[in-house]
């Protein structure tokens, strides 16, 4: 037992040394080798906006500030309108949506294309291309202002920050920063693919996609640096792309191609070789829901709109224009329930159900009605075209 006892205390003082060492200042034996920690990964901060960008109301939804009716203060007392530039009549028809009625025809320069809603939606800007002018009108009034010299305005885009315009000079090969309310150029830079048409930007607005119709080519911008950042050729022979929208997730880009008769899917951050999704003959347009949910794709060359499921990733509906038509660019209602749609080479306009595709109305207007604006609409600012809103 003795022995036993001896063991036993030698144990216990082993123990009573091993506690002591416990409270020191150090966890390792003598002369030994910190051990260190796992570090922990810090969380991956989300990219930074454009500085000067609104925040985004909704994280997962760019269109998040467009549900319906939800005007912004500085447009909720402007009277309801579709405005639709007549490419070959140089004017623009004023259409009252509530009576399918043409109020009042506007003169403007030679060859208007679209009517553009300013960033601060104080202005609809009409762009007349072959005129080289931009005529204000003041939708709070539908009064036109003095026409302001701009060359080959085709299309007229805004920054996300409201810092600059961008003219979509078409046939000069060149996107034109200019000031967003005097129009006097600030920055032009050439490109060398040919007719620079339509884009949106990416939900961070830090860049922004551009289709270049007549070289079948897309072009990526860096939105502050001013500068194309990449560059592809549209892998089918004689793509023609037009309107360019980005999905609600800010994920994807959709480009209409009128010659390979569909949509462009592509992955704007890596902007690697996009899909091609059909949707029907001379696809043209891309418009959002007001509830984000789809979008309605215009099928110029065979008068139908398709309807695309964003949550479903696929084509669910597409509706038939009653005797044919040539559905081109438009928008949609304040409240959602009509899509309005110039008819480009019919001399009319469509207007449509949202919910069932029934043809509301079909309403004569000038010569090669182009990109109609519906005014108001919700949203807190605008980035252009016929009205793309955030």
């Amino acid at each position: 037992m003795a022995h036993v006892t001896k063991r036993t205390r030698i144990l216990l003082a082993a123990a009573l040394l091993a506690g002591l060492a416990g409270c020191g200042t150090s966890n390792h034996p003598e002369g030994a080798a910190p051990v260190k920690k796992a570090a922990v990964p810090e969380p991956a901060a989300a990219p930074a906006g454009l500085p000067g960008m609104p925040p985004p109301l909704d994280p997962h939804d760019v269109y998040a500030a467009d549900r319906p009716n939800r005007l912004s203060p500085v447009v909720k007392n402007f009277p309801s309108r579709v405005y639709v530039p007549n490419t070959n009549s140089n004017t623009v028809s004023v259409i009252d949506p509530t009576t399918y009625q043409v109020v009042e025809t506007i003169p403007v320069g030679a060859q208007p294309q679209h009517v553009v809603p300013s960033w601060d939606m104080k202005t609809l800007w009409v762009n007349n291309d072959r005129g080289h002018t931009l005529t204000p009108i003041d939708p709070a009034t539908g009064v036109a202002g003095k026409p302001v010299e701009v060359h080959d305005p085709y299309n007229l885009y805004f920054t996300p920050n409201g810092k600059y315009a961008i003219v979509m000079a078409s046939l000069d090969r060149e996107l034109v920063f200019r000031d967003p309310h005097t129009m006097a150029r600030k920055k032009s830079v050439p490109v060398s693919c040919y007719g620079v048409n339509h884009a949106d930007f990416s939900a961070d607005g830090r860049y922004f996609v551009v289709s270049c119709e007549f070289s079948g080519e897309l072009l990526k911008v860096d939105t502050e640096k001013m500068e194309v950042i990449g560059q592809q050729k549209l892998p089918f022979d004689g793509a023609m792309p037009q309107d360019v929208k980005i999905s609600p997730d800010g994920k994807t880009f959709y480009i209409a191609d009128m010659m390979a008769h569909g949509m462009w899917v592509l992955d704007g951050e890596k902007f690697t070789t996009p899909t091609l999704l059909p949707t029907g003959k001379g696809c043209h347009g891309l418009y959002i829901s007001r509830d984000s949910r789809e979008m309605y794709v215009s099928n110029r060359g065979e008068g139908t709109v398709s309807v695309f499921d964003f949550g479903q990733n696929k084509l669910t509906k597409k509706w038939k224009l009653p005797n044919g038509g040539s559905p081109d660019m438009g928008g949609v209602s304040a409240d959602g329930k009509v899509l309005w749609l110039s008819g480009r080479y019919d001399s009319e306009v469509y207007a449509i159900d949202t919910t069932t595709g029934k043809q509301l109305a079909r309403i004569p207007v000038g010569s090669g009605p182009h990109g109609l604006a519906v005014y108001p609409q919700p949203g807190r600012y605008s980035l252009g075209h016929t009205g793309i809103f955030r």
